[in-house]
């Protein structure tokens, strides 16, 4: 038998499949069981190691929240900056004007081959030596314009991705109907893009919110993971649980991201199924009773 996708394994090949999920899980537990008893022999799983977490509210208080807050707020800096700013690009990409796309070309291409920890590195030394600002103030600058300056030419081509991935009769429709290359960007692309981009756009939105840390260990930025060495310190050198309790929460805080973009997408997604299947009402007049 076989379906339209992929032939329906017969009776030795779902036998093969059964075997072979046994022999991988079995393997998983063993790794695990070595792993778990390797941090036993160091005492990392005792209860003493990980009760401050739950039994000590200055642990979150006075390092893992405030970290958590300059975390998301050196995200949310980068992300409203990068995100208009990775659609200009998008669009500069897509002119007809070539003084235009070339320069816009050369800009995205440029900060996209550099690493991010790299950009900010440089932002900061630039900071350092041609700017006033003060040293307490001067990593989180240097994260935010790292961030905008790689994450905002990533945007772009994913911007220029969506738009290019339209039907070409969306913007001959459009050009026949008088509108100019501005309005149907604007009015006619970009809205149905949205769509299409938005998988990709959350996917870069997770890395900007990861790639804060990277300012934590470079830089010196108080984000989230550069708290793990006050924490370690002044608790009993409990690295592991404290990784653990950081690892949970950036995976909270990247699944609502991507909770609240499904969302988004399905709304999108049912309002434009909505717009397509509304019809027009004609009323009838009745000639012979007139």
């Amino acid at each position: 038998m076989s379906s339209v996708l992929y032939d329906v394994p017969g009776p030795k090949a779902r036998l093969r499949n059964v075997v072979y999920t046994i022999v991988f899980l079995a393997v998983l537990g063993l790794v695990a069981f070595w792993v778990l008893s390797a941090l036993a022999d160091k005492n990392q799983l005792s209860a003493d190691k990980w009760s401050p977490f739950a039994t000590d509210s200055r642990v979150w208080t006075t390092y893992l929240l405030p970290g958590l807050v300059e975390t998301l707020k050196a995200a949310a800096l980068s992300i409203l900056i990068a995100l208009p700013l990775g659609a200009a690009l998008g669009i500069g990409r897509l002119s007809d004007h070539r003084w235009v796309r070339v320069p816009v070309g050369a800009v995205v291409e440029f900060f996209r081959a550099i690493p991010v920890l790299l950009l900010m590195m440089f932002s900061s030394a630039v900071y350092a030596a041609y700017t006033p600002i003060s040293s307490d103030f001067r990593p989180l600058y240097a994260v935010v314009t790292g961030l905008v300056l790689y994450n905002a030419s990533v945007i772009a081509e994913v911007v220029r991705a969506g738009v290019l991935s339209l039907p070409r009769g969306q913007g001959d429709a459009a050009v026949a109907l008088g509108m100019r290359k501005g309005q149907t960007m604007l009015y006619v692309l970009l809205p149905q893009a949205v769509t299409v981009m938005l998988p990709a756009l959350v996917s870069q939105l997770v890395v900007i919110v990861k790639d804060t840390a990277l300012g934590g260990a470079m830089l010196g930025f108080g984000e989230l993971l550069s708290q793990n060495r006050q924490i370690t310190a002044n608790y009993g050198a409990n690295t592991i649980a404290t990784f653990t309790v950081i690892a949970l929460i950036y995976i909270v805080i990247n699944a609502l991201l991507t909770r609240l973009a499904a969302l988004l997408e399905k709304r999108l997604r049912q309002g434009r199924k909505s717009a397509a299947t509304k019809t027009v009402v004609v009323p009838v007049v009745d000639v012979g009773s007139a």
